[in-house]
């Protein structure tokens, strides 16, 4: 069949940022050698395809890899008759084309690069020209560059910036992956990342790409502590996380990182009134966190969510992003400054869109309201309905967790003598994959440290 014969989109505007030959070819060595999809589809999707016909022949080969049923011509064919891409005579004469194109096999990858260079030229062209048209109809500056922005990043991370997917196209491009990687061998690195609290992982399925975050307390409560103990347990699997403090510096983040991890009480670490023993303590957590420890620190105090995900980009590979905490961040909105219940609003809708455009989850910090200390309350215990300044963190957050320590209301209890200083819980008072239950702690207040009981309290 003569490349003429084969529908193509926008010719005149990509010209020749195509290259026939090269689809073909991929397409005949997966018919010749199906052993060689799994290396061609490490490198490029079904959209990398120019001409619509090739597009639907690789889908399919696609789903008959994932359904583990052999690639076979005459199955492809079948199928082809289904969608009405081609009748039986031209799609078997075809399908034959395909096969008898290809040069070898063995340079399949560098068919690929052919073709998602051309993938990635045109997409190029298609961004350009989107942000052409925006400026035209008189879009802000700010947003077109965001806009600009996160298209290509898209681009540079491998996926497509259309928005609208046929539903058989998203299970078997991202559910069957998914599902595969996730019941692999290596399972674990495709799951939630571990919090460091079993329990907790238990409940919440660990930190989840895409997921928004909250951690809630009262001032003085621990929510700090408690997000830095995440952040060094998650950097130690080797996942890169950013912690970024809009309250302490990275030299106290820091601080109290290491005497965590050294068991030195934090005020020595201010004080100097170091032993010996101390010292050698805080020499080995510190090549221990030197060498395997993928925490970093940002400390702008007045960050705001676009800023927060340009660093990011610019890092690259970031896994977790904690932020401390939400009261102190401002919106880029400057036409609600002013307004706090509808700047939170802007903030937590932000954030979550940024776990969803990153893919990786934000733990997010934020102080209650005094809801938990009013008189005639019967418990001190936080609920939803203390999140301050807006109903929208409850309502954008995927997971929310109350922080909980009954030593912190000491002087008021009747019998504060019998009141254990060392037990905090952790409610998970919103889980959008799973149960809300209550998780028992053991707090370390000299040493900043949270750590997992062996127990759990049930609702």
């Amino acid at each position: 069949m003569a490349e003429k014969e084969l529908t193509t989109t926008n010719a005149d505007i990509y010209k020749d940022k195509f290259s026939f030959t090269a689809e073909q070819a991929i397409l005949g060595s997966v018919l010749i050698d199906p052993d060689c999809l799994s290396r061609v589809i490490s490198i490029i999707t079904p959209e990398a395809f120019y001409y619509p016909q090739h597009k639907d022949i690789f889908k399919i080969m696609v789903t008959l890899d994932t359904l583990g049923s052999r690639i076979d011509a005459l199955v492809i064919l079948e199928r082809l008759k289904e969608q009405g891409v081609f009748d039986e005579e031209t799609g078997k004469n075809y399908l034959a084309q395909l096969a008898q194109s290809v040069p070898s096999t063995a340079n399949v990858e560098n068919y690929c690069k052919i073709v998602l260079d051309n993938f990635y030229i045109r997409r190029l062209i298609d961004i350009s020209q989107d942000t052409i048209d925006s400026a035209s109809s008189g879009v802000e500056a700010d947003i077109l560059l965001e806009s600009a922005e996160q298209s290509i990043y898209n681009l540079r991370k491998g996926k497509s910036t259309s928005s609208i997917q046929r539903l058989s196209d998203v299970i078997t491009n991202e559910v069957y992956p998914t599902l595969s990687n996730i019941t692999s061998e290596n399972a674990e690195d495709f799951k939630g990342i571990p919090t460091g609290f079993s329990k907790l992982d238990e409940i919440i399925s660990g930190l989840n790409r895409s997921d928004l975050v909250l951690i809630g307390a009262r001032p003085a409560m621990g929510k700090t502590s408690f997000a830095l103990n995440i952040a060094r347990n998650v950097g130690m699997t080797g996942k890169k996380v950013v912690f970024f403090s809009l309250e302490m510096s990275n030299e106290q983040l820091a601080s109290r990182v290491l005497s965590t991890e050294a068991r030195v009480e934090s005020n020595k670490l201010r004080s100097g009134n170091i032993s010996q023993a101390e010292w050698q303590r805080l020499a080995e957590a510190t090549n221990l966190l030197a060498s395997r420890c993928e925490l970093y620190f940002d400390d702008t105090s007045t960050i705001t969510v676009p800023e927060i995900k340009a660093k990011i980009r610019r890092m690259k590979n970031v896994d977790c992003i904690i932020i401390d905490y939400l009261g102190l961040m401002q919106t880029a909105d400057k036409n609600i400054k002013g307004n706090r219940v509808q700047e939170i609003t802007e903030i937590t809708r932000s954030l979550k869109l940024l776990a969803k455009d990153l893919k990786i989850p934000v733990v997010v910090c934020c102080q209650l309201s005094r809801g938990p200390e009013k008189n005639g309350k019967a418990s001190n215990r936080p609920m939803l309905s203390d999140l301050r300044d807006s109903g929208s963190i409850e309502q954008d957050a995927d997971i929310v967790m109350m922080l909980y320590r009954e030593g912190y209301y000491k002087n008021d209890k009747q019998n504060a003598e019998e009141v254990d200083m060392s037990q905090a819980d952790v409610d998970v008072a919103k889980n959008r994959h799973g149960p809300t239950e209550r998780i028992k702690l053991h707090w370390d207040g000299q040493f900043t440290l949270f750590s997992t009981l062996e127990y759990r309290d049930e609702y």
